[in-house]
């Protein structure tokens, strides 16, 4: 985990990489890198110490969450949002977050035009800010924006077989967030919406109210 991306370091640390590098510097200080009998002391420093971490709890009352979030697009007849897409002739896409334990939408950004880079429609969106304290999982079109996201695999250099395996899970967990999108795509309004304006985001919001309340039900 440690050669892993950073975010993953501090997801599992709680600390920021500068914060974990002076705990380091301050366990070599007093001796930490003594010698000593069994396999803990074989591992390099930052291991032992990263064991020796309690687990990350913000309270005891909250219980660690994750979130997905993804880009899905809607056919509008609005041509002024609408874009030209490979998928659709004039689609727009929106963003929304889901939770990966319930299925529910916590949250969807308004529409932006079909063929905006999932990262850049993230950006702009505004959702960051009610993931603060949540783990959020996206697809590799989200590198560089702070999400959870797949090992990327460089051109003529396979992925090591332990983030092979990361990112089998992660699609696993990420599959949850398409499989919400073709739940919501049962209201024909998100098939082919023909509201223009403001009514496409109230269009959305409406559905994934409806999403929620059957799920909950």
């Amino acid at each position: 985990m440690l050669r892993a991306e950073r975010v993953w370091g501090e997801t599992f640390t709680g600390l920021r990489v500068d914060q974990f590098g002076r705990l380091l510097r301050a366990v070599r200080e007093r001796g930490g890198e003594g010698c000593g009998w069994g396999r803990p002391w074989r591992l390099p420093v930052a291991e032992r110490v990263l064991l020796a971490l309690e687990p990350v709890r913000t309270s005891q009352d909250v219980v660690e969450r994750l979130w997905i979030v993804d880009g899905a697009l809607v056919p509008v007849r609005d041509r002024t949002v609408g874009a030209s897409s490979r998928n659709y002739r004039f689609p727009a896409k929106v963003q929304v977050i889901v939770d990966a334990e319930t299925r529910l939408v916590v949250a969807a950004a308004r529409l932006v035009p079909g063929n905006t880079a999932d990262a850049k429609a993230w950006r702009d969106s505004g959702l960051a800010a009610h993931c603060e304290g949540v783990t959020v999982l996206g697809d590799g079109a989200y590198i560089n924006t702070g999400l959870i996201v797949p090992h990327r695999k460089r051109p003529g250099r396979p992925l090591l077989k332990g983030k092979e395996e990361d990112n089998a899970q992660h699609r696993k967990v990420h599959a949850r967030v398409e499989h919400t999108f073709s739940r919501m795509k049962n209201y024909k309004i998100l098939r082919d919406c023909r509201q223009r304006g403001d009514g496409l985001h109230h269009a959305v919001q409406a559905v994934a109210r409806m999403h929620n309340l059957a799920l909950a039900a």
